[in-house]
């Protein structure tokens, strides 16, 4: 364990990174087959991967939960590297500040930081494994308060191509440092990470479910509420198709169900009053179209957030698609629920519009290559894929969807959302491709770590 100049933290109780086959993924559906594959523990570890890929004339690739494996290009002439590096989450209360070793899955941050009356930039599963989350942006359950999620890291340690171990921020290599936030990948095997942290006195969250006869009317006052919306909340509406588990209430199996859930925040004590109207704001609307059929709404503090989205808690295939989008108004809702709530075929588990605007739209000063998302909603689908007849199902539902949602396209992604390499995407500017490849040629001149470069942040 680690400490940043206060107690040492353990790994709290959403779960630790465990041992085993260090090609495992947490997305069934998308099996990764390396030439080999080794488990990183310390930085040692990665050093040794990294001289025997050289060795062996093999390229070097990364991983850690695989949440996100069904992005991941091919690897059959690569080495797999997965990070779960030992110390345990270090909390420096003072300072607000997290070092988190990669492989640390948000759980076990979020538990760390709760007993100071803190708080991270997190996403909405405590699995998903921190580093790679924040690198590649990071759309929180806190996101129209805090802005994307990259721009909380404030030091990021790496080994690089050379075997060399770096801790870069913005007065150590500052280009390294701004290219590895939301650049793509392909710098290195970051070993740990910096991160600042935020108050929370306490947060308002949960989710309410109806049946989906009410959909229209919901989502119609939804959408008027995100017009401006404040940005201490974020949240998000899904159409969804769940399966029957016992461990879900009957009635939100017995047909479609639409849900609103999401956070609001109030950063100090005397923040809550002001938390709790938002929240009436919100719901009463809603409440008043319809009695919800679960509806688990409450006060509490930041170590509940976590289990507010419902994500599975366990490895499952997943097959989906996503795009950011424009204002949809009226128009663009109604298409919305026509291909996803409006079916009798759905092959769709989760369609999901997720609120952005607020801090999401503004970068900073000390961004890094990826500092603000330009879009109005990010829409994500997914489906469980259970043989061959049910992933067509899910790819042609996937298609209509995205040819309804096509006026509203921005023709921008978010990079923790995206599905699959083929899928369209991209969320840098040429000019930003072409100043991320000049670092990413100066840390990697052979271009072991190409393989992981994410489309459309390299030049062809």
């Amino acid at each position: 364990m680690t400490t940043l100049g206060e107690r040492p933290v353990g790994t709290g109780t959403h779960g630790t990174p465990g041992d085993g086959d260090p090609t495992r993924v947490f997305n069934l559906f998308a099996p990764l087959n390396p030439a080999a594959a080794v488990t990183a523990r310390s930085v040692r570890d990665v050093r040794d991967a990294i001289a025997r890929a050289r060795a062996e004339g093999l390229g070097v690739r990364v991983h850690a939960t695989g949440h996100a494996s069904a992005t991941a290009r091919p690897m059959e002439d690569s080495l797999l590297i997965r990070t779960a590096l030992e110390g345990g989450v270090g909390i420096d209360a003072r300072r607000r500040v997290a070092r988190v070793p990669a492989g640390t899955r948000w759980g076990e941050v979020v538990d760390a930081a709760a007993p100071y009356g803190l708080a991270a930039a997190h996403g909405s599963s405590p699995t998903v494994g921190a580093v790679g989350y924040l690198l590649n942006g990071g759309l929180s359950m806190y996101a129209r308060y805090t802005g994307l999620a990259a721009n909380s890291v404030l030091a990021v340690e790496l080994v690089t191509a050379d075997g060399e171990l770096r801790r870069v921020d913005a007065e150590h290599d500052p280009d390294l440092f701004w290219a590895v936030r939301g650049g793509g990948g392909g710098f290195g095997v970051v070993t740990a990470v910096e991160i600042a942290l935020f108050p929370v006195a306490g947060v308002i969250t949960g989710a309410a479910f109806w049946p989906a006869e009410h959909a229209a009317r919901l989502l119609a006052r939804w959408q008027r509420w995100t017009l401006d919306a404040p940005s201490e909340a974020t949240t998000s509406v899904r159409v969804m198709n769940l399966p029957k588990l016992p461990e879900l209430p009957a009635a939100l199996t017995a047909g479609t169900v639409v849900c609103l859930d999401g956070v609001v925040v109030a950063p100090h004590g005397d923040d809550l009053a002001a938390a709790r109207r938002m929240c009436e704001e919100l719901l009463t609307p809603l409440r008043e179209v319809a009695d919800p059929l679960v509806d688990t709404w409450h006060e509490a503090g930041p170590a509940a957030v976590p289990d507010t989205h419902m994500d599975p808690p366990e490895p499952v295939p997943v097959l989906g698609d996503h795009l950011l989008l424009e204002e949809l108004g009226e128009e663009g809702v109604a298409e919305f629920l026509r291909v996803t709530a409006g079916r009798a075929d759905q092959a769709l588990t989760v369609a999901e519009l997720r609120q952005l605007g607020g801090a999401l739209s503004r970068g900073t000063p000390a961004s890094g290559a990826l500092g603000r998302i330009d879009a109005r909603y990010a829409y994500s689908g997914a489906g469980v894929p259970w043989d061959a007849a049910g992933e067509k199902r899910i790819r042609d539902h996937c298609a209509l969807v995205r040819r309804a949602l096509s006026p509203w396209d921005t023709g921008r992604t978010a990079p923790t959302f995206v599905a699959t390499p083929e899928q369209p995407q991209g969320h840098l500017g040429a000019d930003d491709v072409r100043a991320v490849d000049r670092v990413r040629s100066r840390v990697d001149p052979s271009g072991l770590f190409r393989g992981d470069v994410a489309p459309g942040c390299s030049a062809p």
